[in-house]
């Protein structure tokens, strides 16, 4: 059974028995623009309790605010129980609900207008108590009621309306916009995973580039992200970079991401993150160690973001890697393998064809590596070593900080193919590092 044919039953099982429910939220907005949501949600005048009751294999996921997970197979959907929201003290959730009969009121406290729709999945009508029809009409994100309180409410929803709006392609209603831009320090006190969560859909669903426009225009991304805002007016020489300044460049590859991991998303964003603080003048503009400073700046925002360590390790090798692709040509054949088994290749093979999309557009350097890697199978890339550190133990050697200069010079000359069994690789390894 699928998500939605399954809340499609839970909505005819709950008024059959005697209560009200509909679709609500996201999965109604989606229908209604001709996405197939991600999942569905429902809303109903059943107490948590009866819900339970009509639904035994189910369990509280928010029992302080009557929400009820029902499940069938491997399918599940969100069924809440109508309610008003008392005040909020931590910028997050109420500090407790009341349950209410009138869907209206269970509308009203929601964040968008968009979002506050409810519809009867068998006849299909919608009811809209806070002109969500129009707006989607109009390709509007709009807060519902005063959008000052709602940002006050929870802070994150000022980075959920740029999210919607970047993803769905729709503009932030003028008042909404001008709240987020009067409040948008209040996203300081939001929790960096919930932040993290929130970055990471803007970069990934769609629309990343006009998203962190809207992030930089309304004030968010000084807030969140200064090293990033950094890059805006910092000039790069034109005969490498025609499209403008740093930002411009790095908005182009967001705009030219399709479908992303949230590694290569934010390697995107961050690979030049290093270029403000390394800018200068000299016969030319220059950005001396841009590299290694963007590997270190971007340790830092993951870090207070909250990233994996596998997250975070993989976005500063895209960081620390993306510019090596312009000596591929000319490397040897051990430093051009040792590069193309860098493990998920594929992400700076394609952070780098961002890269040049968003500046000379030439290709060359691109279609040069992908073809290397296309012709390397993996045994070629990543052989069994031919010599060991045991090897160089029972020849006599003492280990030693040396050891790993040794077994790294064996390999490479594996990898050159100038040595093929154990015994040439010790016999290279004797002449080169003498007892």
């Amino acid at each position: 059974m699928s998500a939605e044919a399954l809340a499609r039953r839970v909505v005819s099982e709950l008024r059959a028995a005697r209560h009200q429910a509909y679709l609500v939220g996201g999965c109604v907005r989606d229908l209604l623009l001709g996405i197939a949501p991600k999942d569905f949600d429902v809303a109903t005048d059943a107490p948590p309790d009866r819900i339970m009751a009509i639904f035994p294999r189910s369990g509280q996921v928010g029992a302080h605010f009557g929400v009820v997970l029902v499940r069938d197979g491997g399918e599940s959907v969100e069924v809440a129980t109508f309610r008003s929201d008392l005040d909020y003290s931590d910028g997050r959730r109420p500090d407790g609900v009341r349950f209410v009969s009138d869907p209206r009121q269970d509308v009203l406290r929601r964040d968008f207008t968009i979002n506050g729709l409810l519809m009867d999945p068998e006849s299909g009508s919608v009811v809209d108590f806070v002109g969500g029809r129009p707006d989607l009409e109009n390709r509007l994100v709009r807060a519902i009621g005063d959008p000052g309180e709602r940002f006050g409410e929870d802070h994150l929803r000022l980075l959920r309306a740029v999210r919607f709006a970047a993803r769905l392609n729709f503009d932030i209603e003028g008042a909404t916009f001008e709240a987020i831009r009067s409040h948008h320090d209040l996203i300081a006190k939001v929790s960096a995973e919930r932040v993290r969560d929130e970055l990471i859909r803007i970069l990934t669903e769609g629309g990343a580039d006009r998203g962190f426009q809207m992030l930089d225009s309304s004030g968010l991304l000084d807030v969140l992200l200064p090293e990033v805002s950094a890059m805006k007016g910092v000039e790069q020489p034109p005969e490498f970079h025609p499209e403008g300044d740093v930002w411009a460049h790095t908005l182009l590859l967001l705009l030219n991401l399709r479908h992303p991991t949230t590694t290569l998303a934010l390697g995107a964003l961050l690979h030049d993150v290093g270029k403000p603080p390394t800018f200068r003048v000299a016969e030319r503009i220059r950005f001396d160690g841009h590299v290694e400073e963007g590997v270190r700046l971007a340790h830092g925002i993951l870090t207070r973001l909250r990233f994996s360590r596998e997250e975070t390790a993989q976005v500063e090798a895209l960081v620390a890697n993306h510019m090596k692709f312009k000596d591929a040509p000319h490397m040897k054949e051990s430093t051009l393998k040792r590069f193309l088994r860098l493990p998920k290749f594929e992400e700076h093979l394609e952070l780098h064809r961002l890269d040049c999309l968003g500046s000379h557009r030439n290709l060359e350097n691109y279609d040069f590596v992908r073809q290397k890697r296309a012709e390397q199978p993996e045994e070629r890339l990543r052989p069994p070593r031919l010599l060991t550190g045991t090897d160089l133990i029972a020849a006599g050697y003492v280990p030693g900080p040396q050891f790993s200069e040794m077994l790294t010079c064996a390999e490479d000359a594996q990898l050159e193919g100038a040595v093929h069994t154990t015994e040439e690789a010790l016999a290279l390894v004797r002449e080169r590092f003498p007892r």
